[in-house]
């Protein structure tokens, strides 16, 4: 019976320690609590990002300077044939976008300079050159451009483009060339 007793307290000590030795079952820390709803904020669309006001042409004109202008060449050079100082066929288109650019900007004056190829005496391409710079005047006045907005002056074959010696580099130097001096 001594073994009985022993057994059954062997026993119950087991049990005592089995149960004393099981995991806590852990209690699940309470949830958070609610947070209050945040006010809406507004989303704003890419699309309408202010862009910086554009400024028109009159005003780019304007902050510019006269180098600048001139290096951008808004108006274009004419050709003209060896010894001659007519107004050429595929000139006219050039003088008359020259001439609607003038009447956009109209507080722009011009000088038009008469250039020579190297052929010729200097007295001769001078005086072939203003004839020039005169025909080109003429013309864009002829379009409604206000004389007093545009002076003449000719380099004759002083100030050549190309320095070649060769018909290519003479034509291209039998010229009227427009400068931007005032705006």
């Amino acid at each position: 019976m001594k073994k009985v007793i022993v057994l059954g307290l062997v026993l119950s000590l087991a049990l005592a320690f089995t149960l004393s030795c099981r995991k806590k079952v852990q209690e699940l820390p309470p949830p958070p609590p609610a947070v209050k709803e945040q006010p809406a904020v507004e989303k704003v669309d890419e699309g309408t990002k202010v862009a910086p006001p554009r400024l028109s042409e009159e005003e780019i004109f304007a902050s510019k300077s006269l180098d600048q202008l001139n290096q951008e060449m808004p108006l274009d050079m004419i050709n003209f044939e060896f010894n001659e100082y007519s107004i050429r066929p595929d000139a006219k288109p050039v003088l008359e976008s020259n001439a609607a650019w003038l009447k956009k900007f109209q507080g722009a004056k011009v000088l038009i300079e008469g250039h020579c190829d190297e052929r010729g005496t200097e007295d001769y391409n001078l005086a072939l050159g203003e004839r020039r710079a005169q025909s080109s005047q003429e013309y864009l006045i002829s379009l409604g451009i206000s004389p007093e907005r545009l002076k003449i002056i000719s380099y004759g074959k002083s100030q050549p483009l190309d320095p070649g010696h060769e018909e290519f580099a003479w034509a291209k130097n039998r010229r009227a060339q427009f400068l931007i001096i005032e705006k």
